[in-house]
């Protein structure tokens, strides 16, 4: 027979592999003109190199489409604004920030986008497999179907929760590493998923919160943080030189250079914050990095102190008075 005749009939499929529609069962029957040896080499020979070769492409196309996001994800934290623009003497002083800010967000949004395209091709080379394998995949789709508005009129809250912490996530609400108040639960965020935030409060108590039950967030670490102080002095203190010296212990502060990279801006003192029975309350405020406030504000009190002691400013003490009136009824 020639050769042309040969690879012809090899590749041409015999009817009693019709059924299977496999290339190995009839290159199999072709050379030994057996049918049940054929179906047998395909089931052990075609069956799992087809499945083989389906996970291949179907790790191929994972790895593409992650290089992919990978690409999208270092444009998106890039930036479309040029580096010398942000640095320039108009530039905000809270551009550093929010550069770090949008490449956390920007990671975040590829790591989800990772998770989907995983999860997709996942379930295709399922479907394929099984398809693979000689089951119709048609009555198995629909199925799906089917169970998927049975789950979700069956697991409201659950879709709530992927909802919830989809929008959350595209949405820059939190991010990990960030401090954040969610009402009952509040501390730094460690993990967030598409169904729960996992936060660690500031004794070490580990909080697991369903995205759907967050109604609110309340972020202390997003862009930039400040230190709000009010410091109370006695009503015999010149104001006007307790407004001048926390100026100063503010502005020592800001030119400290271990302090610099803290303290975005020039602090504030805003004035008399409130009255009260025994004090007269002044505030001082300074615009710190993210999740520093809290530090800055520990050095600041610390130098109040030292600088009031030094200064002769008295800090009010509370007191009490009792009035004893004689003429009372009743008193002897």
């Amino acid at each position: 027979m020639p050769a042309a005749t040969t690879v012809q009939a090899i590749f041409s499929m015999p009817e009693t592999c019709k059924d299977s529609d496999s290339w190995t069962c009839a290159a199999v029957f072709h050379w030994t003109d057996n049918a049940d040896l054929a179906h047998a080499a395909a089931w052990v020979i075609g069956k799992p190199f087809a499945i083989l070769w389906l996970v291949i492409l179907g790790l191929v196309a994972r790895w593409i489409l992650h290089k992919v996001i990978d690409r999208l994800v270092a444009r998106a934290s890039a930036g479309v604004v040029p580096t010398k623009l942000m640095r320039g003497p108009f530039a905000e002083p809270d551009a550093e920030v929010g550069t770090h800010r949008r490449v956390q967000r920007a990671q975040t949004m590829g790591s989800l986008l990772k998770s989907i395209v995983t999860g997709v091709i996942f379930v295709v080379v399922l479907m394929m497999a099984i398809s693979e394998l000689g089951y119709d995949i048609a009555p198995l789709i629909a199925s799906a179907g089917i169970v998927g508005v049975a789950l979700g009129f069956g697991a409201q809250s659950l879709v709530k929760d992927f909802l919830s912490g989809i929008f959350m996530i595209f949405e820059d609400q939190v991010g990990v590493g960030d401090t954040v108040n969610l009402g009952e639960a509040s501390g730094t965020v460690e993990a967030v998923s598409l169904r729960v935030t996992r936060l660690r409060d500031v004794d070490g108590t580990v909080w697991y919160v369903r995205n759907g039950e967050i109604l609110r967030v309340g972020n202390q670490s997003q862009n930039w943080s400040r230190s709000v102080l009010d410091i109370a002095v006695s009503y015999k203190e010149d104001i006007a030189k307790v407004r001048r010296l926390l100026k100063e212990v503010a502005h020592d502060l800001w030119e400290d250079k271990g302090y610099r990279d803290r303290i975005i801006e020039e602090p504030e003192v805003w004035g008399v914050q409130s009255l009260s029975p025994d004090s007269v309350v002044v505030r001082v405020t300074l615009k710190t990095m993210p999740q520093q406030q809290w530090v800055v504000a520990r050095e600041m009190r610390e130098r109040i102190k030292a600088r009031f002691d030094e200064e002769g400013i008295v800090m009010p003490s509370p007191g009490r008075v009792v009035w004893n009136d004689q003429n009372s009824p009743g008193t002897k």
